[in-house]
């Protein structure tokens, strides 16, 4: 007998025969998640025939990422969505595999390495801030997506995109594409020929294309390379994969290798453009919260560009960064299969199940967050970290697969709005623009502002 036979069946809306719950979910993903709230911490559904389950409460969420994490795995379906590119990556590999590249890469990571990019980060963006007053008038996803693609470029791979921004952009669209609630191509079979599905697949192969020229590029300077530099240790990631052995003698595949790039290429720099987005869209709800920031970085900032030393005294900038990543963390959601039966919440989750962890809704929770639509940077200013539940907020995921770059995607953030902070306007002309859920989590429609130099 299962050891969570005494656990209760999960408890949640009917649907309907066939398709369950997605109509419901896709007229108002956000109206539907209201409605499982009244199910509980822990809701059970149906779509399209995959048993799904939605976990609202933090202790459950906790659970899913760390006390339970060896019973989970990332789905197939998000690999299987993207025509398996980036399945050989650090963000959806599995067991000793995942293990092993985890260990490769998270010195590129540290602390201590991530700082030493911050002059870096702030220097492009006060080249981008100058840029867009120049311009006069932006698209703000579209600008900060060159500004994180610029940054993540140049710090951890040491190359210049400048030449191949549209293939990567034309990726980035078309991961995003697929990832929005209610996409026919995460729910239908790969042989159903919906027209985005060949759109796509375009885009996937020019990037991988593009993949394989810097890759060959690379391991040509490595071959001649003078080794005595850096005492013949690899400098950036992209050097580290290449010259990479792990513990059982094997080294990284062609196809990793570009996994991996694809991998850093998307999630590192899209997920920070998109915060930089919300916060000038927040921000400009509330006109107070941007006098205030612009305070704070006149009064810190002695030569208008932001540095690691300053983060300290750059509080209320703080504020403003955690506040955005509650209301619009940029993942949207996280999700894993159930890879046996587990017991979430009292409640029994059957092995197969697909699992979601809702960061919008959790991180909205009336019961952890007074009025918690509002954007108000000021609730993090008398310690609400401490009062909460470890996971009522968890923009970066957490347990043991944590977004591995947490450090260098928090400071940059940081960085990059004090430094635009202190030297132009950003006027969003649509800010009451809403959410578009989906993974990522970004606007429903293009963000356009007047920026000016202050």
């Amino acid at each position: 007998m299962s050891q969570h036979a005494d656990a209760e069946q999960l408890p949640g809306p009917d649907g309907y025969p066939v398709v369950g719950s997605f109509l419901q979910f896709r007229r108002d993903p956000f109206a539907f998640y209201d409605d499982l709230r009244e199910y509980g911490g822990v809701v059970g559904y149906r779509m399209f025939g995959y048993d799904m389950c939605s976990v609202l409460d933090p202790d459950a969420v906790e659970d899913v990422l760390l006390h339970e994490a060896e019973a989970f795995e990332k789905p197939d379906m998000l690999s299987e969505s993207l025509d398996g590119y980036m399945s050989e990556g650090v963000l959806l590999t599995e067991g000793e595999q995942w293990r092993a590249q985890r260990e490769l890469l998270q010195p590129m990571f540290y602390r201590e390495r991530v700082e030493t990019y911050g002059d870096l980060m702030a220097g492009y963006a006060a080249d981008a801030a100058a840029d867009w007053a120049a311009d006069g008038q932006i698209d703000v996803q579209s600008a900060a997506s060159d500004l994180t693609l610029r940054i993540l470029a140049r710090t951890l791979f040491d190359i210049d995109l400048s030449e191949r921004v549209d293939v990567i952009r034309e990726f980035a669209d078309a991961v995003r594409e697929i990832g929005r609630a209610g996409s026919l191509e995460t729910q239908l079979p790969d042989w159903v020929p919906l027209p985005s599905r060949r759109r796509h697949r375009r885009a996937f192969e020019r990037f991988d294309a593009a993949l394989e020229e810097i890759i060959e590029e690379r391991r040509a300077k490595l071959g001649n390379a003078d080794t005595s530099e850096n005492n013949g240790e690899p400098d950036d990631l992209l050097s580290l994969l290449l010259a990479a052995e792990y513990p059982d003698a094997s080294t990284p595949s062609d196809t990793e290798i570009r996994d991996q790039l694809m991998t850093f290429l998307f999630a590192g720099h899209d997920t920070t453009s998109l915060a930089l987005t919300w916060a000038f869209v927040l921000l400009n709800r509330r006109p107070e919260t941007c006098e205030r920031l612009q305070t704070e970085v006149d009064g810190v900032l002695a030569d208008g560009q932001a540095g690691v030393s300053d983060l300290a005294d750059l509080q209320y900038t703080d504020w403003v960064a955690k506040e955005v990543l509650r209301l619009r963390p940029p993942a949207g959601a996280l999700f894993r299969d159930t890879v046996e039966d587990v017991e979430l919440g009292g409640y029994r989750v059957p092995e197969g199940t697909m699992v979601v962890l809702p960061q919008f809704a959790v991180q909205t929770d009336p019961r952890f967050f007074d009025d918690p639509e509002t954007f108000r940077p000021e609730r993090w200013a008398d310690g609400l970290e401490d009062d909460i539940p470890d996971y009522a907020y968890f923009p970066f995921g957490g347990g043991p697969r944590h977004c591995i770059g947490m450090r260098f995607a928090a400071m940059e953030l940081r960085l990059a709005l004090a430094t635009i902070a202190a030297s132009v306007d950003v006027e969003v002309q649509n800010p009451d623009v809403d959410p578009d859920l989906g993974t990522p989590f970004e606007p429903a429609e293009d963000v356009l502002a007047v920026v000016t130099e202050r």
